[in-house]
């Protein structure tokens, strides 16, 4: 058999795999507006401004993923989150959203776009603006809508 022959064969059998039953329940979807999801990111600001890594965390889904601005490593599970949080805190951050686009799912909503976070060094006062792109996903949890999903990535191009 040549390969494009056997390359057919194995698409077709993947596309022959039925797809997977819906469960007999329907799904209960909560309603929300986007500036119900908009709002949720001065709650986020406000625990930044608490200094208190446990009052962000618990915005966070109990299987949440940080991939955070500043730092390599991927964030999986409560303790790795309030970890990130425990030094990102110190310098005072404060998040200006600079663009943002709501999309709203069953459950899950998306705000994507981008914002400046400003810290401050705690020894000169000195202030820096930090230029990034980031991407929030929310799942209610518990009956609350919390982050299950954050990305931030700095700029990759200097803005002035």
């Amino acid at each position: 058999m040549n390969k494009y022959v056997f390359g057919a064969c194995v698409v077709a059998s993947i596309m022959a795999v039925p797809a997977q039953a819906k469960p007999s329940t329907t799904q209960k979807c909560t309603a929300v507006q986007p500036a119900e999801i908009e709002s949720l990111f001065t709650d986020f600001n406000n625990a930044w401004a608490s200094k208190n890594p446990d009052m962000v965390t618990q915005l966070f889904t109990k299987d949440a993923v940080l991939l955070a601005t500043v730092s390599n490593t991927p964030r999986t599970d409560h303790a790795g989150i309030r970890d990130y949080f425990v030094g990102f805190l110190k310098p005072s951050p404060v998040g200006t959203i600079n663009s943002s686009t709501v999309k709203l799912g069953c459950n899950s909503a998306a705000r994507v776009g981008t914002w400046t976070v400003t810290v401050t060094d705690p020894s000169t006062g000195a202030t820096t603006d930090i230029k990034a792109r980031y991407s929030f996903l929310y799942r209610i949890e518990d009956g609350k809508w919390k982050i299950d999903h954050l990305h931030s990535s700095m700029m990759p191009e200097k803005t002035g």
